[in-house]
């Protein structure tokens, strides 16, 4: 399970997050192309967008549910519309 204290600091605050997990798999980036980037230098992945619509939730948790390693997390706090 992801660990808020231990996420990326390029995640961009709201619920959503990559954690030092990451293996670098490409899941997220593929599933939910609009929320994760990659971090060439640090060969991981994270959030650099929270969701804005239901789809984007959608697959963000799709994203989450799906990770090998459990790197990716949601805090449950994000601002939601």
């Amino acid at each position: 399970m992801a660990d808020a204290a231990n996420k990326y600091p390029e995640n961009v605050p709201g619920k959503f997050y990559v954690d030092d997990q990451c293996i670098d798999c490409d899941l997220c980036r593929e599933t939910a192309p609009a929320n994760f980037k990659r971090n060439d230098d640090g060969g991981h992945s994270y959030v650099y967008k929270q969701p804005e619509t239901p789809e984007e939730e959608g697959l963000c948790k799709e994203a989450m549910e799906g990770c090998p390693v459990e790197a990716i997390g949601n805090d449950g706090n994000g601002a939601s519309s």
